[in-house]
C-alpha cells in the first residue's frame, strides 16, 4: 500500500517531530480516519519533504514522528510563470487561483484594476489574502504539487509590474490589433521565466497598459476570440505549459501515479 503524502503549509519539517492542526488534522482524521502507526509523508510547499509515523493524535492536533527527510524538486520543470490578474467580481478569483495552481503557476498577484468592480477594504485585505493562500494550498494538494504558489495583493498596475524580472512579459490587451501572441513569442528565445497580466471584466485603460509597456510587457491579442477574465489567464498558462513547461510530457517512471499527493 502506497504511503499518503499531504501538504503541511507553515508546518515546521526540521525537527523530529511535526505538529498538524487545522484543516489538514481535520481531513487526516475525521475525514480519512487515519490511525497511530499509519506511515505517512508531509511536505511544507518549499521544497522539504519528510517521511514518518503518527505517533500521536490529540482532540485538535496530531504528531508525526520523524524518520527521514529530504529535499524535494518543485513538480512543475523549471518554468517560472506569474500571473497578474486585475481583480474580477465575485468569486471568480478563487477559480483562477485553483485553475491556475493545478497548471503550475508559481506566483498569483491580484490587483485593483482601474475598471475592478470588485474592491477590497483596506481593513480585510489581510484576511482576503489568507483565504486566497488556502485556497491554492488546498488546489496545490489535488493537483499533486509539493510546492504551493504565492499570492501577493496589489494596490495597482505600477505595484504589480514593479519587481518583475521575467524573460517574457505578455500582457492581455483587447485594443492590441497588431501583435499576436504567436508573433511574440515566435522571435523571442525560450525563456525560464514568463510574466502574464490579465485585466479584470472592463479591461485595462489605456494608462494601465502603458505602465506595463514601460516596464517590458508586450501588449498581445488574441485576435478575433473573446475570452472572459477568468478564463483568459488559465488558456494562455495552458498554452505557455505546453511550449515551455511540461504540459503533456510522459509521467517520470520512477515516480509513478503513487507519487502523487493525497486528495
Amino acid at each position: 500500500m502506497s504511503v499518503r503524502r499531504f501538504m503541511a503549509p507553515g508546518a515546521d519539517l526540521a525537527g523530529e517531530s511535526v505538529r498538524i492542526e487545522g484543516d489538514l488534522f481535520r481531513h487526516m482524521v475525521k475525514v480519512l480516519r487515519l490511525k497511530i502507526d499509519t506511515r505517512v509523508r508531509l511536505a511544507d510547499g518549499h521544497g522539504v519533504e519528510c517521511a514518518g509515523i503518527i505517533q500521536e493524535i490529540g482532540r485538535d492536533h496530531l504528531t508525526v514522528a520523524v524518520e527521514e527527510r529530504h529535499a524535494v524538486a518543485p513538480v512543475g520543470g523549471s518554468l517560472r510563470i506569474t500571473l497578474i490578474q486585475g481583480l474580477p467580481k465575485g468569486e471568480k478569483m478563487e477559480l483562477i487561483l485553483q485553475k491556475g495552481t493545478e497548471l503550475g503557476v508559481n506566483e498569483v498577484v491580484p490587483f485593483q484594476a482601474d475598471r475592478s468592480v470588485s474592491r477590497i477594504p483596506a481593513d480585510r485585505q489581510d484576511e482576503r489574502l489568507r483565504r486566497w493562500q488556502r485556497i491554492a494550498a488546498e488546489a496545490a494538494r489535488q493537483a499533486g504539487r509539493l510546492d504551493i504558489p504565492t499570492v501577493q495583493l496589489a494596490q495597482g498596475m505600477d505595484e504589480a509590474v514593479r519587481d518583475t524580472d521575467h524573460d517574457l512579459k505578455l500582457l492581455l490587451w483587447e485594443e492590441e490589433r497588431a501583435t499576436t501572441l504567436q508573433g511574440a513569442i515566435n522571435v523571442r528565445p525560450r525563456p525560464a521565466s514568463i510574466a502574464v497580466i490579465v485585466g479584470p471584466e472592463g479591461g485595462l485603460t489605456r494608462e494601465e497598459a502603458e505602465t506595463a509597456r514601460r516596464t517590458g510587457f508586450i501588449p498581445v491579442t488574441l485576435g478575433r476570440r473573446i475570452l472572459r477574465t477568468e478564463t483568459a489567464g488559465i488558456a494562455l498558462l495552458a498554452i505557455l505549459q505546453y511550449l515551455y513547461g511540461d504540459l503533456g510530457e510522459g509521467e517520470n517512471p520512477e515516480e509513478g501515479p503513487g507519487s502523487s499527493l493525497t486528495s
